[in-house]
């Protein structure tokens, strides 16, 4: 029997490896920004086009590359970063594996332009799926250069994968703020379609932050730190009262680079137990230094796992550390029984200065006067008034004493009989509706009883009728006297953008969209003021996994938001006309039967059914 196994060819093997690698336009981004930080630029610039699908481009001002390593970084496991095994546990750059470049040329057009400082000439390559088209010499400045055009131009389905471009595109953006976060001393500047959105000067870290997001963000900002034999920890995290719904502000840096950690995550909200709402997340930007030696990066392709050596005491330390600031600069309430709070100055008298009190003397004051005239204050002094010792029983003088006999005063007895309905015009209210635990509705019907679940059923209701208002009809809107004046991300205000006409369409009126800055006018009717970043916010963290591509699919997932993040909730007491309200308005739904996210709404009891519970 002939052998079977053989030695895949390269271009296959690199294919293969870019699966693992290049997932979508991101994760080159990824890579790119990664291998200039490791080339020790100063000023990194991104170019990005139409979400990466057209073009990535890298710039850096790093150390550049001769003509045989320029030609060299494409070949598969080949890297300037390690050189043994034991290099593994003592890893000072992002990439170790040797992998994304040769995967990037696999699956797209990569120009490289490079050259190191002592050279005159630099090295201009082309290569199209992992062929090399041509290799000249050029005149270029110190640095690197990677332009990745038509990604997956040879592999059509993972292209037909991609999302929108604005969902790409805000992976990139994520991608982009993973590093620049970790590398506040980088000048880094992002360019989309040929607009600039964050041109980012070489800074401290909490500047960083704020450039990086907006600035109501510095308010937000409780700084930490603390060093220990296992770890070195540093960063910020935000106040309890600046929580959101999402976890776009969560950021873990581990020896500068960016990790995702559900254990190190418990430990943080750990420390904010007691201070945080149900379902709210709080906002950090946590750097955390350790040994090489003590951790392991080798454990998935995009390196953001990790394996410590001693997770328990990390854990500890963290979540000490988190709950020490936030104690420290008074964000958590503190108990010192030795402080008398009797001794604390209020806020209003802290800036008072001190006032000498006034003494007031009554002269003609004489304690030993045997008569004591009272005395009432007039407007031009003291007047004295006897007391007048009159019998009150003097009242009562002159006032008759004619009385009548109630017994002789006739009225008129004749009832009024009349109605303003016949009797068989008149119906009793037999349906009336029970809430039960506040959160269901029991309404009585012919064939025994029906159980609403009012939660859900406010969700269909609302979703009906602002799914009619962004497709059929405008809403009406609720104008604001002052405006209401909202901080996102760029990121979030390049999502508002995309969806204003539709949220136009159910009654939010906007005066301006800045870089990090939302104004709005009017709002929904059933939307109250404190209720606004709310929506919007939710509504955001819902459309963060994807914004379908047709106007429809968009329009019902707005609409679901929305009805999810403004429905009664469960725990709500209900007045009996706001249960009817619920019960009407379900049943002239179109589908009263199932909430917005195909749940049940209602059951049936039939009489039977409750006849057989009743049987022996």
């Amino acid at each position: 029997m002939s052998s079977i196994i053989q030695l895949l060819p390269d271009h296959v093997a690199n294919q293969i490896a870019a699966g693992e690698v290049v997932q979508r336009p991101a994760s080159v981004v990824k890579e790119l920004l990664e291998n200039a930080v490791d080339a020790k630029a100063s000023d990194i610039k991104l170019i990005v086009k139409d979400a990466g699908r057209s073009l990535i481009q890298v710039i850096d001002n790093g150390l550049g590359m001769n003509v045989t390593d320029a030609r060299m970084c494409f070949e598969r496991h080949a890297t300037s970063k390690i050189r043994h095994a034991e290099d593994l546990f003592s890893l000072y750059t992002k990439g170790f594996r040797g992998e994304a470049l040769a995967s990037i040329a696999a699956i797209a057009h990569v120009e490289l332009k490079t050259k190191q400082e002592q050279d005159e000439l630099g090295t201009h390559i082309i290569i199209e799926g992992s062929k090399f088209i041509s290799q000249d010499p050029s005149v270029l400045p110190k640095g690197t250069s990677f332009a990745v055009k038509n990604l997956f131009f040879n592999i059509p389905a993972r292209r037909n994968f991609l999302k929108s471009d604005t969902v790409e595109h805000r992976h990139i953006v994520d991608e982009f703020q993973r590093v620049a976060l970790a590398h506040p001393n980088i000048h880094f500047t992002f360019i989309h379609n040929g607009g600039e959105l964050f041109n980012l000067p070489s800074s401290n870290l909490r500047q960083r932050i704020v450039a990086m997001f907006s600035g109501k963000t510095n308010e937000k900002l409780v700084p930490i730190s603390e060093e220990t034999e296992i770890v070195k920890a540093q960063g910020f995290v935000s106040k309890p009262e600046f929580s959101k719904k999402s976890r776009s502000e969560q950021f873990f840096f581990v020896n500068n680079r960016f990790i995702k950690s559900g254990y190190l995550h418990h430990a943080v909200m750990a420390a904010y137990e007691g201070l945080l709402k149900d379902g709210m997340q709080p906002g950090y930007f946590i750097y955390l230094d350790v040994p090489p030696n003590t951790i392991d990066i080798n454990i998935h392709p995009t390196k953001t796992e990790i394996k410590f050596d001693d997770e328990h005491a990390l854990y500890a330390i963290l979540r000490s550390t988190v709950k020490h600031s936030l104690g420290q600069f008074n964000v958590a309430p503190v108990l010192d029984f030795e402080r008398d709070p009797n001794l604390d100055t209020p806020y209003n008298y802290q800036e008072k200065d001190a006032s000498m009190p006034l003494i007031q003397v009554d002269a003609n004051f004489n304690p030993f006067a045997e008569d004591k005239p009272t005395k009432t204050f007039s407007g031009s002094g003291y007047r004295e008034r006897k007391s007048e010792t009159a019998n009150w029983e003097s009242l009562y003088v002159g006032l008759k004493n004619d009385t009548q006999e109630i017994e002789n005063i006739t009225f008129e007895q004749d009832a009024v009989t009349s109605s303003l309905f016949n009797d068989n015009e008149i119906e009793e209210n037999k349906n009336r509706t029970y809430q039960i635990h506040k959160k269901y509705i029991v309404s009585s019907i012919k064939s025994g009883m029906m159980v609403i679940d009012q939660q859900r059923a406010h969700q269909r209701i609302l979703y009906e009728q602002y799914l009619k208002n962004i497709t059929v009809q405008q809403a009406s809107s609720q104008h604001l006297l002052f405006p209401i004046e909202l901080y996102f991300s760029v990121n979030e205000i390049e999502l508002i953008k995309d969806l204003k006409m539709s949220l136009e369409n159910t009654g939010f009126v906007f005066d301006s969209i800045e870089n990090d800055k939302l104004t709005i006018s009017g709002i929904p009717i059933l939307v109250t003021e404190s209720e606004v970043a709310i929506v919007l916010e939710e509504l955001m963290n819902d459309l963060q996994n994807g914004i379908p591509d047709s106007s429809f699919s968009l329009n019902d997932s707005i609409a679901k938001s929305m009805a999810r993040s403004l429905a009664v909730r469960t725990g709500t007491y209900l007045t009996e006309r706001e249960q009817e309200n619920i019960v009407n308005g379900l049943f002239a739904c179109k589908e009263p039967d199932v909430s917005p996210f195909n749940k049940p709404t209602f059951i049936t009891i039939s009489v039977d059914d409750l006849d057989k519970k009743f049987a022996i």
